[in-house]
């Protein structure tokens, strides 16, 4: 399959599923410009390499984890040339023991499945239980890349256009951290 950069939403949506369509909805409803690349399913860092290098932006690993007692949870936008310490996070965002959060919490928190984590999953997150943190560096790329909340399509968009546009449209703020 030869992978394509299109720009905006795909003219079809027969056998999309409607949280794909929803991210779309928002994004156009907002004004906010992205290129899109659909391909095989990519569940693993590996497996976006060839997407990434058509896309040309910021590659972001999207870690969805939680404390010990379940009771906080967060979503952390790292560059993928980042090793993820817990403990250097830890310390950034005063919680203790962070790990993995599981399956159940992503789907019913965001509406996404593992291998699709993306920061356009928090615009299902209406209780406000997901706490996103963006890396620096992230935040410093011009561009940034990202699921549609389905891992069959990559988005690449304006970082600026995150944090002006998109963020206050879903009603959340982030923290800035240092990895």
């Amino acid at each position: 399959m030869t992978l394509v950069l299109q720009k905006g939403r795909p003219a079809d949506t027969t056998g999309r599923l409607d949280k794909e369509i929803r991210t779309y909805d928002l994004l156009d409803g907002l004004g906010v410009g992205y290129d899109r690349v659909d391909h095989a399913p990519a569940m693993t860092m590996e497996d976006c390499k060839e997407v990434d290098e058509i896309l040309e932006s910021m590659v972001c690993k999207n870690l969805f984890l939680c404390n010990r007692q379940e009771t906080a949870f967060y979503l952390l936008m790292i560059p993928d040339t980042k090793v993820f310490h817990t403990k250097d996070l830890s310390a950034q965002i005063g919680s203790a023991r962070l790990s993995f959060a599981k399956p159940e919490y992503m789907e019913k928190f965001l509406d996404i499945t593992p291998g699709s984590v993306s920061v356009l999953g928090l615009m299902n997150d209406k209780e406000h239980q997901v706490k996103l943190l963006i890396d620096e560096e992230v935040l410093d790329s011009e561009y940034f890349g990202c699921h549609p909340c389905i891992n069959t399509s990559s988005l690449r968009m304006r970082t600026a256009d995150l944090i002006e546009k998109v963020l206050p449209a879903m009603e959340h703020d982030f923290v800035k951290v240092k990895l």
